[in-house]
Formats: structure tokens, C-alpha cells, sequence
């Protein structure tokens, strides 16, 4: 595999993972298009890393600190959508929008 094969997946990450970010009112499926829209920087990143410099070994800790950075976010993210589910039963993002104040 080439570069431009990593970088198509990687936009293709991107850009369902932007539709789902935009178009989703559900909190969960809203999380899970952050998550593909991450996915995709994080393999373009690795990719421009792997091909351009392989024998630099820190790209491949950066890719290891921003995936478990984002495992944690999506977690807390996880937490707060339980959280108010419970207990307001709330799972729309419209209906969130009601809690500031």
C-alpha cells in the first residue's frame, strides 16, 4: 500500500465521520462521528509519518498519546451521555440544549 491509499481511507474516515457529526440529533451517534472524524486524522498523520519519516519513532508515540487522550475524552463522553440519560432520560441533542441554566 501507498500513501495515497492510507490518505483516501483516511478522507473517507473524515468525511462520514463529519456527515455523522452534523447530521446525527442522537448524543450516542453524534460521539460515534467524532470518533470516525478522529480516526481519520489520526491515520492521515500516521500514514504522512510511516511513509516520510520511518525511522523517527516519534510520530509513533504522538499517535499513542492522542489515541489514548481520545479513549479517555470518548469515556468521559460516555459518562455525562449516561449521566443525563438517567436522569433527565434525555438522548437527543436538542433536548440537552434545554438543561444549561
Amino acid at each position: 500500500m501507498n500513501l495515497q491509499a492510507f490518505l483516501v481511507v483516511a478522507a473517507a474516515l473524515v468525511s462520514v465521520g463529519l456527515f455523522g457529526a452534523l447530521t446525527q440529533q442522537s448524543i450516542v451517534m453524534l460521539m460515534m462521528g467524532l470518533e470516525l472524524l478522529l480516526n481519520g486524522v489520526i491515520l492521515g498523520a500516521a500514514a504522512f509519518w510511516y511513509f516520510l519519516a520511518p525511522a523517527g519513532t516519534e510520530g509513533q508515540v504522538l499517535i499513542v498519546i492522542v489515541v489514548t487522550a481520545m479513549a479517555i475524552e470518548m469515556a468521559a463522553g460516555f459518562a455525562v451521555t449516561t449521566a443525563i440519560y438517567r436522569a433527565k432520560r434525555i438522548d437527543m441533542t436538542d433536548d440537552a440544549a434545554e438543561l444549561r441554566g
